[in-house]
């Protein structure tokens, strides 16, 4: 098992990111946790994507991962550009990342992700137990000479603790890029919640078959204003280590 207080490096995984406004805001509100606040337009994000060799990460293996949350208010991501995100759903294929992420207090579950190109057209799906359950259809071009860089900062909860990581990534974006249509194949499931209004609107995003990000090495306990908050825990490790 990875330690889950160890840092960890992905390069050149092929990235779908994107964000947009969802058909039930305030069901999507609902599932940001005490301690936190939904940005004001309720604007949900995802980031699929795929590492296709073991080269390509410090200890991951090779794997692919789908992420789902709510944009967040109040608690920026450093350079104040992108804000933080609260992850309300993790599905990956790779066991030991599952327990890598959940022992950080991610909802990792079993799952899959496949991105597919065919010239100018992508099509990102994600399934979870075999079943689809997301489909994201976009039109794409080259990488040019432009680079996206940054951070990203994401919420966890763990122990009745609201934890913060911040997450360094370097990204090539292709352009030309365009969503055509984003679908949520199972309105049974959970994650249904988070699906699209109608029309589609999108807040940012972008492709890139060249992406690459961190794990940090340390989680930092987010302070609320009442000192904690009632937050699910999703499991733990005794030996991952939390800096106030």
């Amino acid at each position: 098992m990875l330690d889950p207080a160890a840092p960890h490096l992905v390069v050149n995984s092929r990235t779908l990111y994107f964000g947009w406004l969802p058909a039930d805001p305030d069901a999507v509100a609902a599932l940001v946790p005490a301690g936190l606040r939904p940005s004001p337009e309720r604007l949900v994000f995802m980031n699929q994507y795929v590492v296709d060799d073991d080269s390509q990460t410090s200890g991951f293996g090779a794997y692919s991962l789908t992420y789902l949350g709510v944009a967040l208010t109040g608690v920026d991501a450093p350079g104040g550009l992108n804000p933080g995100g609260w992850w309300t759903h993790y599905v990956t294929c790779s066991e030991r990342v599952r327990a890598y992420a959940a022992a950080r207090g991610a909802p990792a579950v079993v799952g899959r992700t496949h991105i597919e190109r065919h010239g100018g057209d992508i099509v990102a799906e994600t399934e979870i137990d075999g079943v689809p359950v997301i489909r994201a259809r976009c039109q794409v071009g080259e990488t040019g000479g432009a680079i996206s860089r940054g951070h990203h900062r994401y919420f966890t909860a763990r122990d009745g603790q609201l934890l913060s990581s911040v997450h360094p990534f370097v990204a090539e974006p292709v352009d030309p890029f365009v969503i055509e249509s984003l679908e949520f194949l199972e309105p049974a499931h959970p994650i249904y919640a988070l699906r699209p209004e109608n029309p589609l609107t999108i807040g940012f995003g972008f492709y890139s078959p060249r992406a690459s990000f961190a794990y940090p090495g340390g989680l930092t306990v987010h302070a609320t204003d009442a000192g904690t908050g009632a937050v699910p825990a999703f499991g733990r490790i005794d030996a991952l280590s939390v800096p106030v």
